[in-house]
């Protein structure tokens, strides 16, 4: 059987060799490809294909709203993310939106041939390193809360960006941080460029004064969940 799929992701030459790439691999047929989510919804409209590989970040409409809306009015057709980041904030929203796999964009030609096969047959198409993010939140025992007397994070931050920024104060670099969450550097300097641009900072200098003064570094063991 050949799976007729359509390609989404903003960056033309990313999305250029991702379609070609496809077209070497065997039992796939790239039917269209869109350059964000909106136009991702209309080639399902238009094409039916089986699949869509998308990405997340994308103008007018993300990938995880095209996913909703793909799922909800084209039942028939799957969707594998196909992304840069794998972090907690990225992967559970495209999972509650529908998708039924997630890779990251370090996958071979195999691995993407292999989940969009599970996910046209009723399976979960996930990377191993997904499964195991998945079976982590799974079997962590919860994290204590923040004590309720205690204020909300600062700056409208999120509880993963308020982590990263404990680690910076910490001093870890940036691959200490991605190795400590679990996560890729990308993911991290994304976490980092979020939470300096929320919070005004121009360095990691002021990122650990900040720290400090807000009372987000009293201890490596404050939970922000």
């Amino acid at each position: 059987m050949t799976a007729r799929v359509v390609v989404a992701d903003d960056q033309s030459v990313v999305r250029e060799g991702i379609v070609m790439l496809l077209g070497l691999l065997p039992g796939i047929e790239v039917v269209a490809s869109a350059k964000d989510g909106e136009e991702a919804v209309a080639l399902v409209a238009e094409h039916a294909p089986d699949v869509v590989l998308m990405d997340l970040r994308m103008p007018r409409c993300d990938g995880v709203e095209a996913t909703r809306r793909i799922r909800t009015d084209f039942p028939g057709t799957q969707v594998v993310v196909l992304t840069t980041f794998d972090d907690d904030d990225s992967l559970f929203p495209a999972l509650r939106a529908g998708a039924r796999g997630y890779l990251t964009k370090d996958a071979g030609g195999d691995e993407i041939v292999r989940a969009v096969q599970a996910v046209l047959s009723g399976e979960a198409g996930l990377s191993p390193t997904i499964q195991r993010r998945l079976l982590e939140q799974v079997t962590a025992v919860p994290p204590p809360r923040v004590a309720s007397g205690e204020p909300e994070l600062p700056d409208g931050m999120t509880p993963r960006e308020a982590e990263v920024l404990v680690l910076i104060a910490e001093g870890m670099s940036n691959a200490e941080i991605a190795r400590s969450l679990h996560i890729s550097q990308a993911t991290v300097k994304s976490h980092i460029n979020n939470l300096f641009a929320k919070a005004g900072l121009r360095d990691r200098a002021q990122a650990v004064r900040y720290a400090y003064v807000r009372g987000l570094a009293r201890s490596s063991g404050t939970s922000f969940t």
